[in-house]
């Protein structure tokens, strides 16, 4: 589907929800050119994504791959891991590359990625046979639903007959917009014929909202908040407004075939990265001056504002403690929000939000 073209698309049937769904990458960043993904070096002899023959030397635990290099904001736990070396103390050497959510996908699948940054986007396609496990929440927010600053919609309740921009239909924006229109009493669904869905490209969707072409749209930050101080107002923010606020909307994904075979690395993954979103709780400012810095590599985060920036990761709420309490709300996050994807059509009707659970999540305490 081109996003970039000015057309109105509904929704045909549930199935083409989940096979949409699965077209951009997910952690609160577009999709990186298809191609980009490196896989050169990050299969040892036993394919587990960790090279074995370098073991025992300054990375004890050899190296690989994550995929992370997607321009997102909210990527920052895993720029801040290996910019301040948080991998390399754990004994294991991480490179950071870009690829399509497809590749993203089948190296979780094959073991050649570990682990992986990842929202509600892998839910169907967990469901559908992708084995990987859920071990923590990352952060809170990042995603806003807006109007112009003249628009007579004042609430989600509005919405009912209008038209929403999106940057893709099936895509994490468009999941969290149907679960606040559900909470209104409003069909989401193209069957429905409540709203009327367009996608474009994200860059322009407060453009085509300030002519007109949409009465609302949804967008992953920085695009959101940008608007927002051009003066849209924001109807949904899910870092503040119910259902969303207090609740993850990223996840730290791991391969199930890693957990199994690599444990020790995915250990080292995991306590890196919890490490980096430590590290943001604690520091912000100096996040922001990282992740942006383009002097001695291309930026992580391509923008110019660095206080924007640090604004966002302060409103994330990487300020959690990782243990045993943090387990069950990750838990508790993950039904919560299985259930209210669920009776948008985001999931099949009858998906088991309870199995789901049992299936996807991993303590990991037992790492």
């Amino acid at each position: 589907m081109e996003l970039t073209r000015r057309n109105f698309v509904k929704l045909i049937g549930g199935s083409s929800l989940i096979i949409l769904g699965g077209s951009a990458l997910a952690a609160c960043a577009k999709e990186s050119p298809a191609g980009e993904a490196g896989t050169e070096g990050a299969t040892g002899a036993d394919g587990a994504g960790a090279d074995a023959a370098a073991a025992g030397g300054e990375f004890p635990l050899g190296s690989t791959q994550i995929q992370a290099l997607g321009g997102g904001v909210c990527g920052a736990p895993a720029y801040i891991a290996k910019d301040k070396g948080f991998w390399a103390e754990e004994g294991i050497d991480v490179e950071l590359v870009s690829g399509t959510f497809a590749q993203q996908q089948s190296g979780l699948q094959s073991g050649q990625f570990f682990a992986t940054n990842g929202d509600f986007q892998f839910f169907p396609a967990i469901n559908e046979g992708l084995d990987i496990k859920i071990l923590v929440g990352l952060h809170q927010g990042c995603i806003k639903l807006l109007v112009p600053s003249d628009s007579p919609i004042t609430s989600v309740a509005d919405l009912k007959g209008k038209i929403i921009g999106v940057d893709e239909i099936g895509g994490t924006p468009w999941a969290v917009t149907s679960v606040a229109l559900s909470e209104v009493g409003i069909d989401p669904s193209a069957e429905g014929g409540e709203v009327t869905w367009a996608p474009y490209d994200l860059s322009v969707l407060e453009e085509v909202a300030g002519r007109g072409e949409v009465d609302a749209f949804a967008a992953w930050d920085p695009f959101g908040v940008t608007a927002e101080r051009n003066g849209f107002r924001v109807l949904v923010d899910i870092a503040e407004t119910e259902p969303f606020k207090g609740k993850y909307c990223c996840f730290l994904y791991a391969s199930t075939d890693a957990i199994e075979n690599s444990r020790d690395q995915v250990r080292a993954i995991y306590q890196g990265w919890v490490k980096g979103a430590e590290w943001i709780a604690e520091n912000p400012a100096e996040a922001a001056k990282i992740i942006t810095d383009g002097s001695e590599h291309e930026a992580y985060v391509a923008s110019e504002d660095v206080a924007l920036i640090e604004e966002l990761l302060s409103s994330y709420h990487y300020d959690h403690t990782h243990g045993s309490s943090e387990f069950e709300t990750t838990k508790e996050n993950v039904q919560y929000f299985a259930e209210k994807l669920k009776g948008t059509g985001y999931l099949p009707a009858d998906f088991d939000e309870v199995a789901f659970v049992d299936q996807v999540i991993f303590d990991p305490s037992t790492l």
